[in-house]
């Protein structure tokens, strides 16, 4: 396999994506903004004429002075109201595009692709990351209006006094080069900080996941102890990040502070030779909160700025060989109005009459594992067993037909036509799948067997009979609105198979791919499963991996495999007089019962 190297991440370019999405409401963001900084300079210049012609102009008084600022700060606050709406507004959009898009090339990728990290980093990336880089796009309004008034407050006072003006705009240049001079360490304790927090997220979820096999092997101090030691990592390493981000903020306060104190000192020498006037001194003492704000928010959006890219890098991981330009790819996010229908089986696709696998072949990465030229034939209605010792590639089969896996060669027809998205293709209403380990969710058993969808009660119940689950339901205490717990760990083994085979009876594809089944089921239960499959779904196709009889014996065909081939094929009773290892491979217990040797 070549290695593909991985497009470098342009912060500005994928920020320009985000603002393109919803380009009204960020330029409604851009002109209240700049209008929010621009409007000091109104009360500046009306406190200039006010000072400046107190002794001129009498009935330019203190009242007039204080009616003006009262009609300057309702403006200021009314706008200030409208711009957190709409930033509001803005910035849920932003970051639902960047998760939505994330989510869905999880969902593109092959499923050994889709996700190389823990759950907790995972989480991280979806959560923190993707809020960071909002919150620097909600900057970048700010910094308008602040390049806005720093344009217009310069005019002003470089008309009054150069040198004042000078003193006032130095520490900006100087905050600006020092957040610079410091962005490559910016981003490499963000990037450490943030694999600390996804090491800490990960094992909690695969610690809350693990419970019981943590108990039963006695692992719960070395569990506490590894927690310990990732937590302190994680200590040292938010310190040093919010260490660094708190010094950067102390520089750039203190250095607008001792601006203002050779302003002040400046402007007093000033006043005293008469080359300035009060009006005018009290015009630089107002503009220097505002310029100090504007300093340090200047160097700050750097800092944020550098921060950003530390994410979106983070973020474009997940995307796998997509460009990182997928982050901002447009969608429809039905934020507004009716939620679409979930897709549902539809009677006009091309139902399956023939499914042909020609040459499959798949290698896990460093390993001899896997499957190799494989070659199958499953005609609509039939009943097709795959059996093997363990580690014979049985359900690398199933997911290498499926896409979960990138095949290395061969191709897959449906009705002769290649199909050249099985991830996509393998699907409701073509396909369903049941693996062998299935994944419920912490919800009701209904919405586990509905997933979104708006299923009758009868549908279901007649899905859940198929599966030999109706008389578990009937012991619930709340049917099908019974809560099942975080991956189902309040059902039984069996029932969490037999609650995934209800799912996909409920989907009524035209191919059901099932993966042991019987691994969590007793020989009864699962004889009842199959009696019903072929009774109450009569010509259905099915692909089953399966070393019980029960399943052995109604098999159209079955595939013995062994290392990654196919060794034979053949009936149930074929295999069993011209097979001598199929026969010691499944020899007879009991009656009804085989045994893997």
């Amino acid at each position: 396999m070549t290695n593909r190297t991985k497009p470098t991440v342009s912060t500005g370019r994928l920020m320009l994506g985000m603002i393109r999405y919803a380009p009204w409401r960020y330029a409604a963001n851009v002109t209240i903004w700049a209008t929010m900084w621009l409007l000091p300079i109104i009360p500046a210049l009306i406190t200039r004429a006010y000072f400046d012609r107190l002794q001129t102009e009498p009935g330019f008084n203190a009242t007039t002075l204080i009616a003006a600022m009262f009609a300057y700060g309702v403006a200021r606050l009314t706008l200030m109201a409208l711009g957190l709406w709409n930033d509001i507004h803005f910035g849920y959009r932003v970051t639902s595009l960047l998760r939505r898009n994330m989510l869905e090339r999880i969902y593109d990728m092959p499923g050994a692709q889709a996700v190389h990290d823990s759950p907790g980093e995972m989480i991280t990336r979806f959560r923190e990351d993707v809020d960071h880089v909002e919150e620097a796009l909600a900057w970048t309004p700010d910094l308008s209006g602040t390049l806005a008034f720093s344009i217009a407050a310069a005019a002003i006072m470089l008309a009054i006094d150069v040198r004042m003006t000078l003193l006032v705009f130095a520490p900006l240049v100087v905050m600006v080069i020092t957040a610079e001079r410091f962005g490559g360490r910016i981003r490499r304790y963000r990037t450490e900080a943030r694999e600390a927090t996804g090491r800490i997220t990960g094992m909690l979820g695969e610690t809350l996941g693990s419970v019981q096999s943590i108990k039963v092997a006695g692992a719960e101090a070395s569990t506490m102890q590894q927690f310990r030691g990732l937590n302190e990592t994680r200590r040292r390493m938010m310190v040093r990040d919010r260490v660094l981000t708190a010094t950067l903020e102390s520089v750039f306060w203190n250095l607008l502070n001792i601006g203002v104190g050779l302003i002040l000192v400046v402007g007093a020498s000033s006043m005293a030779d008469g080359t300035l006037t009060i009006g005018d001194f009290a015009l630089f003492v107002y503009f220097l909160d505002f310029v100090t704000d504007a300093g340090y928010f200047v160097g700050m959006f750097v800092a944020k700025y550098k921060q950003a890219g530390v994410s979106l890098e983070r973020m474009s991981a997940i995307l796998g060989d997509a460009p990182p330009s997928s982050l901002v790819e447009h969608r429809e996010l039905h934020l507004t109005g009716e939620l679409p229908a979930p897709g549902a089986a539809e009677d006009g696709h091309d139902r399956l009459r023939t499914l042909e696998i020609d040459g499959l072949t798949f290698a896990y990465p460093d390993s001899s594992a896997g499957i190799r030229d494989i070659h199958l034939t499953i005609p609509a209605g039939s009943f097709i067993v795959v059996t093997g010792r363990v580690g014979s590639g049985k359900t690398t089969l199933l997911r290498s037909l499926l896409g979960l896996v990138a095949p290395d060669a061969g191709e897959v027809r449906w009705n002769g036509r290649v199909v050249t998205d099985p991830d996509d293709f393998f699907a409701p209403p073509h396909s369903a799948y049941v693996a062998q380990v299935p994944r419920l969710f912490s919800m009701s058993l209904r919405d586990n067997l509905q997933l979104g969808r708006d299923d009758e009660d009868g549908e279901l119940a007649a899905a859940i009979r198929s599966a030999a689950f109706d008389r578990d339901l009937d012991a619930m205490p709340k049917g099908l609105d019974t809560m099942i717990g975080p991956l189902g760990m309040r059902l039984s083994g069996g029932q969490v198979q037999r609650t995934a085979t209800a799912r996909m009876f409920v989907r009524r594809p035209d191919l059901l791919v099932i993966d042991d089944l019987s691994s969590a089921l007793d020989v009864e239960t699962e004889r009842t499963l199959w009696d019903r499959l072929f009774t109450e779904h009569d010509g259905t196709t099915a692909l089953v991996v399966s070393h019980r009889r029960p399943a052995l014996q109604r098999a159209d065909e079955i595939i013995v495999l062994e290392d990654g081939a196919v060794a034979a094929r053949g009936t149930f009773d074929d295999l069993m007089v011209s097979l001598p290892e199929f026969r010691d491979l499944w020899a007879v217990d009991e009656p009804g019962e085989s045994r893997v040797l």
